[in-house]
């Protein structure tokens, strides 16, 4: 269950859960939500996502497509199509890696516009290639878009695992925090953004991923 905390700064701080945090209704839902709390509030400055346990969010639960039957494809649109949203969000966002982020969770977290990472704990992987998944044409493009043509490679076609020192160098994350320090340093990254005219923060970053957005399902 996702919860979520305003600072004194006027983040909104996004709190996935202390589970594994697999893409489910609910999960969709709580990010929808905090979404749409940015858009309702006008002092809101930052978003910022954590997640409370072992890991941010370790992706789609394979086990639980096979129950969605008829409802799986409107499932993926609308988990795709929301990934789109955080891409144009009209203020920072900011993801704090406090675990693993795999598949759709480190698309998510690459929907953001920077990441911290936990300098001791967590994987960032897109394993689909090992899982024999292809992934849905925004999805490529964000990866693409976010990531060095070499980095985008190995993850994409080695699936490799990338501990906190070795996605900063890569340039996937934008720095690591000790675990204490992780939503302070992204309430950080995100208040150095912030403060800018919402409309064209919005505009700027659709015509930036323009080529990404336009595959929304």
């Amino acid at each position: 269950m996702t919860t979520t905390e305003v600072t004194d700064r006027g983040v909104h701080v996004l709190h996935l859960g202390d589970g594994p945090n697999t893409v489910d209704e609910d999960l969709l839902e709580g990010i929808e939500g905090a979404l749409d709390a940015i858009d309702a509030d006008g002092t809101a400055t930052a978003l910022v996502t954590v997640g409370d346990g072992k890991a941010y969010s370790q992706g789609y639960d394979l086990e639980a497509f096979g129950r969605m039957g008829e409802g799986l494809q409107a499932f993926i649109d609308r988990s795709v199509a929301l990934l789109a949203r955080i891409v144009t969000a009209p203020v920072p966002t900011v993801a704090a890696l406090n675990g693993h982020a795999f598949g759709y969770g480190a698309m998510l977290a690459l929907a953001h516009d920077q990441r911290v990472q936990r300098a001791d704990r967590g994987w960032f992987c897109l394993p689909e290639v090992d899982l024999g998944l292809q992934f849905h044409p925004l999805q490529l493009s964000l990866i693409q878009a976010k990531l060095s043509p070499a980095t985008a490679d190995e993850c994409i076609l080695a699936g490799r695992r990338w501990d906190a020192d070795a996605a900063l160098a890569a340039g996937i994350t934008d720095t690591i925090a000790a675990e204490d320090d992780l939503v302070s340093t992204a309430c950080d990254l995100a208040t150095a953004r912030a403060g800018k005219e919402r409309a064209i923060v919005r505009a700027l970053k659709r015509e930036i991923y323009a080529s990404t957005i336009a595959l929304t399902p």
